[in-house]
């Protein structure tokens, strides 16, 4: 296990910086930094960017200086880099081609869409976790228009304040769709079904919801939504743990300790739950590695 870190050679912000990066876990990583007081702010995907005043510190502190050709060879090594699927500017195309598909009239609404998902301080959920969502989605269900718009505007606000998000997102969707509405892309009924499915993740649960959902959506396509959206909690070891640190970074603005105590709370819960999935696809595909994703993230937040 080793902390890795490049010489300051890249320049940004009238100064240069290092990649540092473990070639073990994120877990790692952060905790390394935290020790040697660097925000969490500075972690871009897989390595943070350190300002060269800072280099001969880390390396003092136990951090092994490499070239910049072998800290990317044990990035890779590592099963730690970020893939180009989860990188926003490599994904935008292939995004707005699928919501062309279904929208083909209204590339300008599409383009608007994408540059929320875009914004920088989205670390998880950006446009990787929108495409990964749609991708899910159609292994569990047939896509229609309404599933994918749905998708597209699920996170559209997100400021990491769970419950308003939601709120504020729905209520995008009610006024940020009103130029499908007026030219009978989707009926106004439909639209509300859309911003009742996505109030509904809030609570990521089926009961009790608004009879306007029931009218436009199956309950198949509504379990199917739910479970895209969480199917992140299934993903690969690597994936998941970019996951859970983009997260992190996204509530950066929460202490160590309140941020560990509501995560805790949220995995203990989800744990708890007989299954994790509604569709009997999802728990094929995601429940065992979900488990021993959860429970190996909860053993490190009561380290």
């Amino acid at each position: 296990m080793a902390i890795l870190i490049d010489p300051p050679a890249w320049p940004a912000h009238g100064r240069l910086f290092s990649h540092m990066v473990s070639d073990t876990s994120y877990a790692e990583l952060h905790a390394f930094a935290r020790n040697h007081s660097i925000s969490l702010r500075a972690f871009d995907r897989d390595h943070y960017d350190v300002p060269d005043d800072l280099y001969s510190r880390l390396v003092s502190g136990g951090a092994t200086p490499v070239t910049g050709g072998e800290l990317t060879r044990a990035l890779i090594a590592s099963g730690l880099r970020v893939p180009l699927k989860e990188r926003p500017e490599k994904i935008r195309n292939t995004l707005l081609r699928q919501w062309s598909k279904y929208f083909p009239y209204f590339t300008d609404l599409g383009e608007h869409l994408l540059e929320q998902w875009e914004q920088p301080h989205r670390t998880y959920h950006n446009s990787a976790h929108l495409l990964e969502m749609l991708t899910v989605l159609e292994k569990l269900t047939p896509l229609t228009a309404e599933l994918v718009l749905a998708t597209w505007l699920h996170d559209i606000v997100y400021d990491a304040q769970p419950g308003k998000d939601e709120e504020a997102s729905a209520r995008f969707a009610r006024d940020g769709g009103a130029p499908l509405i007026h030219q009978d892309a989707i009926s106004q009924q439909q639209m509300d079904a859309v911003a009742g499915l996505i109030e509904a993740t809030a609570a990521h649960t089926v009961d009790q919801l608004p009879p306007e959902i029931a009218q436009a959506f199956s309950s198949h396509e509504v379990h199917a939504f739910f479970d895209a959206d969480m199917a992140i909690l299934g993903a690969k070891t690597p994936r998941y743990d970019r996951y859970s640190a983009g997260v992190r970074q996204e509530f950066s603005h929460f202490s160590d300790e309140d941020f560990r105590r509501g995560r805790k709370q949220f995995l203990a819960d989800a744990a708890q739950r007989e299954q994790l999935f509604y569709t009997e696809k999802a728990r094929r595909l995601f429940e065992e590695q979900a488990r021993d994703n959860m429970r190996r993230e909860l053993q490190s937040l009561y380290l």
